[in-house]
């Protein structure tokens, strides 16, 4: 069934739909569910402004999909320009205070924090499909589509992040969340 962006009932429908797969993916891109939200939000924005039309559901989803996770990408790219920064400015002050926000720190757990790092440490290629996958729940074709490569090289890239993530984690008792 063809989809209208700018069409109520379309709108809502896709909305509906992928709502909670674009707040998983985004979240575990930024891990901040506010600043994930407001990604979600803005990438259906973008959604109705284009006023496009899809073939299908699915068109529109993965559409959205690779709209969310380049915000979300965008986003951290932003704020690691913005914390180097930020770090240079202390050092020349001579303050060379910890960033990290302490709160934030007591609420992860210790496994958490370990997995989110080692997720955060695989290349971009890598930590795209295994957001995709384990966090988006997508199935490799679904990711295939929204990253413009074969379901084939999804899969290859999965198992590699699996694998470096094993390595990474070296037989801790992490699950990836």
């Amino acid at each position: 069934m063809e989809i209208k962006s700018t069409d109520s009932d379309s709108f809502r429908r896709v909305y509906d739909s992928c709502y909670s797969v674009l707040l998983k993916i985004c979240y575990h891109v930024v891990y901040n569910m506010d600043i994930a939200e407001d990604l979600v939000q803005e990438s259906f924005e973008r959604f109705y402004l284009k006023n496009m039309t899809f073939p299908s559901d699915d068109d529109a989803k993965y559409w959205l999909i690779r709209v969310a996770k380049n915000l979300a990408l965008n986003h951290i790219r932003r704020v690691k320009r913005e914390s180097g920064m930020m770090e240079k400015v202390r050092l020349k002050a001579g303050n060379a205070a910890n960033s990290h926000d302490a709160q934030a720190e007591l609420d992860e757990s210790e496994t958490i924090r370990e997995v989110r790092k080692a997720v955060s440490s695989l290349p971009e290629n890598l930590r795209l499909v295994v957001v995709l996958k384990e966090y988006g729940e997508l199935d490799y074709k679904s990711i295939g589509k929204v990253l413009g490569i074969s379901e084939g090289n999804v899969k290859i890239r999965v198992h590699r992040a699996r694998k470096k993530l094993e390595e990474t984690l070296a037989g801790d008792d992490a699950y990836v969340y």
